[in-house]
């Protein structure tokens, strides 16, 4: 049995790794290999999450789970379950195991039954990874099939990590940087079947995935950003979605060249096209990745707010006019925007933010 003083050594190591400015593969890798040393852990699933719609950006995962990976992508969006992670998301604790969820009844699942018990697998646990109300990760922990389930006790040390893991998730985000200078590239297109088969495909959709980095993200033959946002559409089509405003068919993906890339689904209409899907991947304009930096900088929704007026040139009497607010009431505001972001100055927040993030 793991001692409880090496148990919080390594619950220590964990946190210093989500603190030390990793990119968001090797945190995701480095943080599963620690937690093996103390968490029994059979297989797992790791991924990072784009924050307005809740879908994967880019996954880990351990055999036998790749093999199944679009049965659980049908699960996930299509099909009726526990401890979805998108419900996992709004609840007051973001982390619940199987067994909790099903009262020690995993038949009840259609996951367990489905997905879990053909590949000899028992309990899993699951996480969804955010700072505040915000959700950066998700991951899910698998046990043999007979083997102990997991404990209240393992599901708390993965709840006082989680918020660590995701203060890591949204730290990578913020520092990754171009690479080297690239041309601008214009949309693609990819057609999906209703089986996840790619029907037809154009050339600029092809150079898109080469730059997504396929051996590091991919669930199946696609990066997991692709199957996402077609299973949240087909997902709303059949209803299992109450918010479609907030859960759009959209996520932004960052590049192994550095680039954000927009990636949304919208299904065919016409003759012969019922069954087919579209996926267009197109560079993601300033308007499309601000929210999410700004998120990352975990500036709140006012000081958003201001920090997109303040984007666009408007100056502080503007802003103050624009939102019915006192001129020393927005400095304050801008205060708080430049210790967050790391800046003196409406200038430098400015250059800060286009230089790093939108001028690639």
């Amino acid at each position: 049995m793991t001692s409880a003083l090496f148990k919080e050594r390594t619950r220590r190591q964990i946190i210093r790794l989500c603190h030390r400015g990793l990119d968001a593969r090797t945190l995701r890798v480095e943080v599963l290999r620690a937690l093996r040393n103390v968490v029994p852990i059979d297989a797992a699933f790791f991924a990072t999450l784009d924050p307005a719609t809740l879908l994967f950006t880019e996954a880990l995962q351990d055999e036998p789970l790749q093999s199944a990976a679009l049965q659980f992508l049908d699960n996930e969006f299509l099909e009726d379950d526990v401890n979805k992670f998108v419900a996992l998301a709004h609840r007051p604790s973001p982390i619940s195991t199987l067994v909790q969820a099903t009262g020690r009844e995993l038949e009840a699942s259609r996951r367990y039954r489905d997905i879990l018990a053909p590949r000899a697998l028992g309990d899993e646990l699951r996480a969804v990874l955010r700072t505040g109300s915000t959700c950066w990760g998700c991951m899910c922990l698998h046990r043999d099939r007979g083997a102990t389930a997991f404990s209240a006790a393992e599901a708390r040390f993965m709840a006082s990590l989680a918020p660590h893991i995701a203060t890591g998730l949204r730290t990578a985000l913020l520092a990754s940087q171009l690479a080297a200078p690239v041309a601008a590239r214009g949309p693609g297109l990819l057609v999906l079947a209703d089986d996840w088969s790619v029907i037809a495909s154009t050339p600029l959709a092809q150079q898109w995935l080469s730059e997504v980095d396929l051996d590091r993200t991919a669930i199946g033959e696609l990066p997991p950003a692709i199957y996402a946002v077609a299973a949240r559409l087909w997902g709303l089509e059949r209803g299992h979605h109450l918010d479609p405003t907030k859960l759009m068919p959209r996520v932004r993906v960052r590049t192994a060249a550095g680039r954000w890339l927009l990636v949304h689904a919208s299904r065919l209409t016409g003759p012969g096209a019922q069954s087919q899907t579209a996926i267009f991947l197109e560079e993601a304009r300033p308007a499309e990745i601000a929210p999410l930096i700004l998120s990352a900088h975990q500036l709140t929704s006012r000081e958003g707010e201001i920090t997109q007026l303040v984007l666009q040139g408007l100056s502080t009497a503007e802003i103050s006019d624009r939102l019915c607010i006192t001129l020393n009431t927005v400095q304050g505001y801008l205060k708080s925007i430049f210790d967050k972001v790391g800046v003196r100055s409406r200038r430098e927040l400015v250059a800060h933010l286009f230089h790093q993030h939108y001028l690639s």
